[in-house]
């Protein structure tokens, strides 16, 4: 694999198809732990590191692993490196073992991990799938402490705990709640959005934004989902 499609793994992950922004994954810890930059930043390196694991892990076992099983097998391998991540934070940062709580086990069920796993590491091989899981990691990781930081900005003047707004700024306390969060990825979103919109007035290919696929996921071609989960043509690609 050479430089430039590491290059372009890791851009798909942080711009093209960025988990929170562009696919709307993995919204539960996005929406629960985002309540200051660091904990935001925390659940997403988190995030990566058993992201790019259990994808290089999974790409490694792609030919061995059963279809039929494909989807325990790969939980089996997700769990294994959450307990890992789980037991190293609460021996070594247990402020932030604390702070993200029940969901560092839930990563086990993370929508985005499991996604990459049978969307492109369950395909490719080790060292694409690595760096594609890299990349992803690095997208949510950027998403949630962005969220974070403007949430602990907005609703407690500080951002990772230093403080920002002047003395006189009295804090909106919503935006450290449940309801805070759902403002903030809303309005973030609208910006990508409108960036979206703006390129497409400029005569750009923004078709991959606010889609992980531009095709009918039960119509999708020869190559496709359809074909992978309803057995489609399946004999064809045996003979």
């Amino acid at each position: 694999m050479n430089n430039g499609n590491a290059m372009e793994r890791l851009y798909n992950g942080l711009i093209k198809e960025n988990p929170t922004f562009v696919l709307m994954l993995g919204m539960c810890p996005t929406l629960a732990v985002t309540t200051s930059a660091m904990n935001g930043l925390g659940m997403g390196l988190t995030t990566m590191v058993v992201l790019a694991l259990s994808n290089m892990i999974i790409s490694m076992l792609r030919n061995i692993i059963p279809d039929k099983v494909r989807i325990p097998a790969f939980i089996v391998v997700i769990a294994s490196f959450v307990t890992m991540v789980e037991l190293l934070l609460e021996g070594f940062i247990p402020a932030l073992y604390d702070a993200l709580g029940l969901y560092i086990p839930l990563i086990v069920v993370n929508c985005i991990i499991l996604g990459r796993a049978e969307a492109y590491a369950s395909k490719n091989p080790i060292i694409p799938s690595l760096f594609d899981g890299i990349g992803m990691g690095l997208g949510f990781s950027f998403a949630l402490t962005c969220i974070g930081a403007v949430r602990e900005l907005l609703g407690a003047g500080e951002i990772f705990g230093m403080r920002i707004m002047p003395d006189a700024y009295v804090p909106c306390a919503i935006f450290i709640m449940a309801p805070g969060a759902f403002f903030v990825l809303a309005a973030l979103t609208a910006v990508q959005n409108k960036v979206r919109i703006n390129g497409e007035k400029k005569g750009k290919d923004m078709s991959k934004i606010q889609s992980g696929c531009n095709e009918d996921c039960m119509n999708c071609g020869e190559k496709g989902c359809s074909r992978r989960f309803y057995g489609e043509g399946k004999e064809d690609t045996q003979k």
